[in-house]
């Protein structure tokens, strides 16, 4: 993974983004030396999400493995503020 400073990025921006939309690269950006963003493709970030999904659906099921308590799929959609009415 390559390491290029936030200004020498701002320098040279599209061809950093042609880097990794095209190339595949994965690039992380430094400030002072200290890393502190990423610029990934939009592959690899829809990797990451379905990662993260399986992650989240795991932890669920494991909730209700522990739990009796029942609750309905529309408490849960309000209590999560997801109706849209």
């Amino acid at each position: 993974m390559r390491r290029i400073s936030a200004t020498d990025v701002k320098r040279d921006f599209s061809a950093t983004l042609n880097r990794v939309a095209f190339g595949g690269e994965r690039i992380v950006l430094q400030r002072h030396d200290k890393d502190i963003a990423a610029l990934v493709s939009l592959e690899d970030l829809r990797l990451l999400q379905e990662f993260e999904d399986r992650i989240d659906a795991e932890a669920a099921r494991e909730a209700l493995l522990e739990s009796d308590e029942q609750v309905s799929y529309s408490r849960v959609r309000e209590e999560l503020g997801l109706d849209r009415s």
